[in-house]
């Protein structure tokens, strides 16, 4: 999918009601991740992989239907918010103010959030975890 051709909504509405059938979670956080095939542009065409995922002990027993994620370890920027899911202006800070005034460039690695126990779609109180991938300049 890209922004401009979100189908983000269809994705969790078909995950959460399977996801009880995902044995040996670690915690009851959600996990947003987006995966690009080439280093992240501003540009809301550009595609990527959407995941919905919960973190687990072990791949021993993948419901039908879904897939496995192993995500590799790397350096990341996090970043803690507050507010509407749909505000982008945490990502507009992230990337044209944080970003380029750090001592980090963006890697390219998957980018998601931890949606925990605050988290509260579409509630302006909704708390979650921004992970940006990031490498010394």
């Amino acid at each position: 999918m890209s922004l401009a051709d979100n189908k983000i909504f269809d994705l969790w509405r078909s995950f959460m009601p399977q996801r009880g059938k995902v044995q040996n979670q670690v915690s009851t956080e959600l996990i947003s991740m987006h995966v690009y095939d080439e280093p992240l542009r501003m540009d809301p065409r550009q595609e990527f992989d959407k995941w919905a995922a919960v973190e687990v002990s072990d791949f021993n027993n993948i419901p039908d239907g879904m897939e496995r994620f192993l995500l590799n370890e790397g350096l990341y920027a996090v970043f803690d918010y507050k507010g509407l899911n749909t505000d982008s202006r945490i990502f507009i800070y992230i990337f044209t103010e944080w970003l380029p005034n750090s001592d980090y460039v963006l890697d390219n690695k998957p980018h998601f959030e931890i949606l925990g126990d605050k988290y509260r779609n579409n509630d302006p109180e909704s708390e979650e975890e921004i992970w940006i991938p990031v490498q010394p300049k």
